[in-house]
């Protein structure tokens, strides 16, 4: 069965991140994932994933400077020792903790040359990982000024350095425009982690007008074999209620 992942970050956020891990556990999910766990030493995070027979699904090379509201470093000129720095951090953690895709944010620019330096982070962190069991991913998000802020940048982008992944967020899909059961469909080998939220207000399942039923047998006539990972704004303190039918159609479709 797909790996169903909490995105701590977004989820538990009432807790100290030490405790959203265990409650991910509690809940039925069989990995989580955080942009920045820093503040847990990636030993004692390996250790409570093995005691909580957990596993960790993606982190990111970071998001630069709050202050400046970055959203991260890939694409952002001048900064390329910074996004070295943060990938190397980054790649320590994750192999410490088994953690196999390394999501290195883009970032917010407008800067002319933003592109050539995206592309080129890229291709230097793509070295980095010969010989680990590492991958990249990379993601379109619809935010204000974001470097990569299409589906049909990030495909080019895969096309250009074929060993990178693609992070498919069904809320970020929606608000582009597209059908994400379809867009699934058409490039399941794009894919290699997923992220999970309702549209249009970014809500968990069953709170917007996303198909997910069609979306979750997109995914099992693709035999998608990687996480899914649930990065939505909870409206209620129950809302992972609707993680047991999930598991129950999955379950289904990996038996057909």
């Amino acid at each position: 069965m797909n790996r169903l992942s909490a995105h701590i970050g977004y989820l538990y956020t009432d807790l100290l991140l030490a405790d959203r891990v265990a409650a991910a556990a509690r809940d039925g999910f069989s990995a989580v994932e955080h942009p920045e766990p820093w503040a847990i030493p990636a030993s004692e995070m390996a250790q409570r994933l093995t005691d909580l027979d957990l596993t960790f699904s993606q982190v990111t090379t970071g998001m630069g400077d709050p202050a400046r509201q970055e959203k991260g470093l890939a694409a952002l000129p001048n900064r390329t020792n910074d996004f070295r720095a943060a990938f190397d951090r980054a790649l320590t953690y994750a192999d410490t903790i088994n953690c196999p895709f390394i999501h290195p944010m883009a970032g917010i620019t407008t800067a002319p040359e933003a592109a050539d330096t995206y592309q080129a982070n890229l291709t230097w962190a793509l070295a980095q990982l010969q010989n680990t069991n590492q991958r990249l991913l990379i993601e379109a998000i619809t935010l204000p000024n974001y470097h990569l802020a299409t589906l049909h940048q990030a495909a080019a982008m895969q096309d250009q350095l074929p060993e990178i992944a693609l992070l498919f967020d069904t809320y970020h899909a929606a608000t582009l425009g597209h059908d994400p059961a379809a867009w699934i469909t058409e490039n399941p080998h794009r894919i290699g982690h997923i992220h999970i939220a309702d549209h249009p207000c970014r809500h968990q399942p069953g709170t917007g007008t996303l198909n997910f039923p069609a979306i979750l047998q997109a995914l099992s006539a693709a035999n998608y074999q990687g996480a899914i990972g649930f990065e939505y704004l909870p409206t209620t303190p129950d809302s992972t209620r609707f993680l047991p039918a999930w598991k129950a159609q999955l379950s289904a479709g990996a038996s057909t």
